[in-house]
């Protein structure tokens, strides 16, 4: 007999978990080995649970957050990590990707849906939602400037009217680097003012 596939779920809000807790439950084949509340909670219970999936929400409230989770788990190799969140802008789906996800799933899907995506995560294939899935397509089909997760970190930054020395604080770097990165955003995106950079984001959907 298939052993079951042992999941660790990460989600801010308790009644998200228990709902998660509840859907699964009537799966034979998953098992939900661990809960975690926060990004640092979730990479430490994966280190020592050694789920075969952590089901991960983007947005966890104060500490790292859910890309962050993902990065650290997933170079620790110790389990593979399928995002589950109601985020689709191209900078989360990006961030997420590069952060080493597995898969990305929103909250919107069917169970079935859910189900069989945790399935193949834990043999290591992709599976994406169809509006993820459009968006990826969409993009490879027409290119638009790629803006590396530091970058779009600081774009984020820019976004909420921080200045060089606030975002360098924010991301702990120096205000040289983040000039460097600036000059880059500037470059990608065809502008040469903060505002301009925030403005062609958002009209190509790079910002939340």
């Amino acid at each position: 007999m298939t052993p079951p596939v042992r999941i660790l779920l990460c989600d801010d809000h308790a009644v998200v978990r228990a709902g998660l807790l509840a859907l699964l439950g009537g799966e034979p084949d998953i098992e939900v080995v661990g809960e975690a509340g926060s990004g640092e909670e979730a990479v430490a219970l994966a280190a020592r649970l050694g789920p075969d999936v952590v089901l991960m929400d983007l947005q966890l409230g104060p500490g790292i957050d859910g890309v962050e989770a993902t990065r650290r788990i997933a170079a620790a190799g110790t389990a593979h990590v399928l995002v589950l969140t109601t985020y689709d802008t191209d900078a989360d789906i990006t961030r997420a990707i590069e952060a080493g996800a597995t898969g990305y799933l929103l909250k919107a899907e069917r169970p079935e849906e859910l189900f069989a995506a945790i399935r193949a995560a834990a043999q290591g294939r992709t599976t994406l939602s169809a509006p993820v899935a459009g968006r990826v397509m969409a993009r490879m089909r027409n290119p638009r400037p790629t803006l590396t997760a530091r970058e779009l970190d600081i774009l984020g930054q820019l976004s909420q009217g921080l200045g060089n020395r606030d975002i360098a604080r924010a991301l702990f770097i120096s205000e040289a680097t983040v000039k460097t990165h600036l000059g880059r955003i500037y470059e990608k995106l065809g502008v040469d003012t903060r505002a301009g950079a925030v403005s062609v984001a958002k009209e190509q959907r790079l910002l939340p």
